[in-house]
């Protein structure tokens, strides 16, 4: 959880920064462009504080009412993140996007003074400057990300992001590290686009990447907002690793059958496990219990994320 603090920290540095730096391009510039930028740094910078505050409360201890504690709070608000993803930055970028292409206006040329040095430059360089500046940050932010992830994927053996992707319930991480690879993609899209503008005198381009830039905010979102459902609903480990588990127990000493056999995450890395197991009938109720330790002992020391285990035996 250390690691996943970290990485949205870093993610909220970087958005907040750049959020700022798009806003002071507004001012200087009066661009439309430059403020849904704005809109779109704002939106993401909360959605790292919705992020922050879902480790937050995930860290409480369990009581009556969640005996299994508040881990699922992570999923909750990583979803939250992704519909926010969806519906305030994609929807925004691909509106401006549409707009600008439905009603085209000249690639902006117009003069402004920088208040440090009182010296005049076309608009247009202080977008360029801006949008250098996030795609700096955004490196930094989306580095941090990907050591966290790329953590997960050394400590679980996972060989490919996809791996990773599909099977770690660490979602906050997961999250971060996909909002800050679109910010990335984004900024560079959007820097193209400028510089197309410029050289050609067509706000097309401009306009195009908008909407490819909305409509790929749209298409993660889409995508962050499955992966957190399947943790919602109660999603079991995958199919590999279960089959591991299985076999732990099927080869312990004194197990003859497994009746059932249920997985189910209930926090980031925190996974419950509960067998029915038909014991050796000429084993006794004490040594039945010393099985099961033995059991519960190697299931930990091959899976990290265990934390609970309940072992039904069957005679």
């Amino acid at each position: 959880m250390a690691s996943s603090k970290s990485v949205v920290i870093a993610a909220l540095i970087a958005n907040g920064s750049i959020a700022v730096m798009k806003f002071l391009g507004y001012l200087l510039t009066g661009s439309p462009s430059m403020l849904s930028e704005t809109y779109h740094s704002i939106s993401d910078t909360g959605n790292q504080v919705f992020l922050l505050v879902g480790i937050r409360y995930s860290g409480r201890e369990a009581d009556r009412d969640h005996p299994f504690g508040y881990g699922k709070a992570q999923f909750f608000y990583a979803f939250l993140v992704a519909v926010l993803l969806f519906g305030i930055a994609g929807w925004e970028s691909l509106r401006h996007g549409y707009e600008a292409i439905v009603d085209p206006h000249a690639v902006s040329t117009n003069l402004v003074t920088l208040p440090v040095v009182g010296t005049e430059i076309p608009s247009v360089w202080v977008n360029y400057a801006v949008l250098l500046f996030a795609i700096l940050f955004e490196t930094w932010a989306l580095w941090k990300a990907y050591q966290g992830l790329s953590a997960q994927m050394v400590e679980h053996e996972w060989a490919t992001l996809r791996e990773a992707f599909r099977k770690t319930s660490d979602v906050t991480t997961l999250t971060a590290f996909t909002e800050d690879s679109i910010a990335l993609g984004g900024a560079a899209i959007a820097l193209v686009g400028v510089y197309l503008s410029q050289v050609t005198g067509n706000p097309i381009y401009d306009a195009v990447g908008s909407v490819v830039i909305g409509l790929m905010l749209m298409g993660f979102a889409l995508a962050l907002a499955w992966e957190n459902k399947r943790l919602l609903l109660g999603e079991s480990v995958a199919g590999d690793e279960d089959e591991r588990l299985r076999t732990i127990i099927r080869d312990a000493e004194g197990v003859t059958h497994i009746d059932g056999f249920r997985t189910v995450y209930f926090g980031p890395e925190q996974l419950l496990l509960t067998a029915d197991v038909s014991f050796d009938p000429d084993l006794g109720t004490e040594t039945i219990d010393e099985r099961i330790t033995a059991i519960e002992r190697a299931l930990k020391d091959a899976e990290p994320q265990i934390r609970k285990v309940y072992l039904e035996p069957e005679l």
